[in-house]
């Protein structure tokens, strides 16, 4: 049994007739009624909240909400672990745990290798960039590249996720971050960041890394 809302993606006679086909009961709840299709609701609350939070987190224009949304469903299907068959939903559907040691830091600064149009000897090989999802076609991340504003996806990327956030070091557009209410530019400070290494970060998480993978 299947209930929905009335939406059109759910109430129309393809997905009628797959249902009648497998032997699936459809139900619809009331209209501005969310509480009798509460499971779907409450869901879409925890992944709103996510969204919400990481937007914030990394100060990020709300032109990329769609890449968030993305990006906390991947990660979430990937890492959050179902009570009842204590597996990730990624396990239950490919019978197999994820490799989430690629996960990286939503909002993080970033440096991408141009390799998207010809360069000269002396010109900058890479553009900073602020990472921002996964890609659905290949194995590849996706970033938002402030020279050219648009998102590219490579594997050429380097991250730097001990720093303070992307976007708040430098702005997605040029020369309004550093404005103040009287539309007068500010000096903008800076602030001393202790910066771990790689292989701080690798120590740190090692222990979660080997529980998660050898355990049966």
């Amino acid at each position: 049994r299947v209930r929905t809302d009335n939406g059109m993606e759910f109430k129309n006679k393809t997905l009628a007739k797959f249902f009648d086909e497998v032997g699936i009961t459809q139900q619809f709840s009331a209209a501005r009624t969310p509480q009798q299709n509460g499971v779907v609701e409450r869901r879409n609350r925890t992944l709103v909240e996510a969204i919400r939070t990481m937007l914030t987190f990394a100060n990020l224009p709300s032109f990329l909400l769609a890449e968030a949304i993305a990006t906390t469903c991947f990660t979430q299907n990937r890492s959050v672990i179902h009570k009842r068959f204590n597996k990730t939903p990624y396990e239950l559907i490919n019978k197999r745990k994820s490799n989430i040691k690629f996960f990286r830091v939503f909002g993080c600064r970033c440096y991408l290798l141009n390799d998207y149009e010809d360069v000269g000897k002396l010109m900058a090989k890479g553009d900073i960039g602020v990472f921002i999802g996964y890609s659905k076609e290949s194995v590849a991340f996706r970033i938002y590249n402030k020279q050219t504003r648009k998102i590219h996806e490579s594997v050429n990327v380097n991250f730097d996720e001990t720093s303070e956030m992307a976007s708040k070091q430098f702005s997605l557009e040029p020369g309004l971050s550093n404005l103040n209410e009287t539309g007068k530019f500010l000096n903008p400070s800076v602030l001393n960041v202790d910066e771990a290494s790689k292989k701080d970060l690798e120590d740190l998480f090692q222990d979660f890394y080997d529980e998660y993978f050898d355990s049966s």
